[in-house]
């Protein structure tokens, strides 16, 4: 075995030039591999924190008939006590925040000599004070300023603002119905624009006071929801069924959602951009294996004298295959690490510094709740995946080339050119 392993060795040596470019062609595959993961988990990591951070929250409590009827924005099924709820949860020191949604169609009077303008739209109406504590919508504010309770003020999202025309101080009606489906306008002022890394947000949602809303809409005091900020490590989806469970001596009839529950169109979306992703992430290592199987083939066919001589001089076919796939493991090894060094080098780009799309993508929506800056993210898994391959592959190519090359005949060999 010493011998077979100093023969491989003076064969990476005595070949170095054929070594390095099939170790090169090895790590240049990997590298590619590791710095498309890294980017495209750090986009999906990215848009669940964004999710999380402006629309979803950790967990969010409804009352049980609202989630059947979610896509209408109903104002029938509410929390009709929310403080009761409020105050337990505060025991608990978990932040919470109670918001209404409702739909509207916002009317802008930009110019009086021109006609109206109006879209249909998601509101939510936010406690400024305890919204603040589960959501980083107010981070995000670059015109004007965050609301304030109690006044007839609204935010827009940048996007929206862009599209409407309007600025800072514009006014705004907001038309809709009140909780008991008469029709009811809002007269409003652009409070602030915020430009929020979440483009379902920032393209289609505007805010308004929650009292402001709790007026016009005669709700007399209760919301449609109440949305918790738990741990960012610990089990949503667990938490969110431990809740459900203790709030039912406090609030009877409430439902409580993780944010994989309220977010689970998108993670169907995510799920078949994944699996597009991954098809990608296929085809780059086919293309590095077949560069890679090419460079073996080759080497080993410009071999076969040599393999013919060893098995002239007595060496057994097995002992000269393992000569054979030493060689391979040693070149796969170099390759790997090469390719996994690559994969960091280029992944810490992505990672720290990230890639600022917003210029090229500008206000599209990509179906990731990411805009702007694209980051990496750091997946170990995948670099251990990718220096595992990279040393079987050389290995499993050098295994069928040199059986191919020992089925010929000694004399075969030898006179083989």
């Amino acid at each position: 075995m010493k011998f077979l392993l100093r023969l491989a060795w003076k064969n990476l040596s005595r070949y170095r030039k054929r070594t390095i470019i099939t170790a090169a062609a090895l790590a240049v595959g990997l590298g590619a591999y590791i710095f498309m993961d890294s980017w495209i988990l750090g986009i999906e990591k990215e848009s669940e924190r964004n999710l999380v951070w402006y629309e979803t929250s950790s967990a969010r409590a409804l009352d049980d008939g609202y989630w059947e009827q979610k896509d209408r924005l109903p104002l029938k099924y509410t929390i009709d006590e929310p403080e009761a709820v409020l105050g337990w949860l505060a025991g608990k020191k978990i932040p919470a925040a109670p918001r209404t949604v409702f739909g509207g169609e916002l009317i802008m009077h930009k110019d009086p000599f021109l006609e109206d303008g109006s879209l249909t739209l998601r509101v939510l109406a936010i406690d400024p004070v305890k919204d603040d504590t589960v959501f980083r919508l107010k981070e995000t504010i670059e015109a004007g300023r965050y609301l304030e309770p109690g006044e007839e003020k609204i935010l827009i999202g940048a996007w929206l603002a862009a599209d409407l025309g309007a600025e800072v101080g514009y006014p705004l009606t907001v038309v809709t119905r009140t909780r008991d489906g008469y029709y009811q306008t809002i007269d409003v002022e652009i409070a602030g624009i915020f430009n929020c890394p979440n483009p379902a947000i920032n393209k289609g949602t505007v805010f308004i006071p929650l009292d402001t809303a709790d007026r016009y809409l005669e709700m007399n005091g209760a919301v449609t929801e109440i949305n918790l900020r738990l741990p960012e490590r610990e089990d949503a989806d667990a938490l969110a069924a431990a809740l459900e469970s203790d709030l039912a001596g406090v609030a009877p009839g409430l439902d409580v959602k993780s944010w994989r529950d309220l977010a689970e169109d998108y993670l169907a979306f995510a799920g078949m951009k994944k699996s597009a992703s991954n098809i990608i992430l296929i085809l780059v290592f086919i293309i590095a294996a077949v560069g890679i199987s090419n460079t073996m083939i080759m080497a080993i066919n410009e071999r076969t004298k040599e393999l013919g001589m060893m098995r002239a001089l007595g060496m057994k076919d097995s002992e000269i295959r393992l000569a054979f796939l030493l060689e391979a493991g040693g070149i796969g090894f170099i390759g790997a690490v090469m390719g996994v060094v690559l994969g960091v080098v280029l992944s810490y780009w992505i990672v720290s510094r990230g890639v600022d799309m917003g210029g090229l993508i500008g206000d599209m929506d990509i179906g990731y709740r990411v805009h702007g800056l694209f980051r990496g993210a750091w997946h170990p898994e995948a670099m251990v995946t990718a220096f595992i391959f990279g040393i079987v592959l050389t290995v499993l190519v050098s295994f069928l080339s040199t059986g191919r090359a020992l089925r010929r005949g000694i004399a075969d060999s030898l006179r083989y050119s």
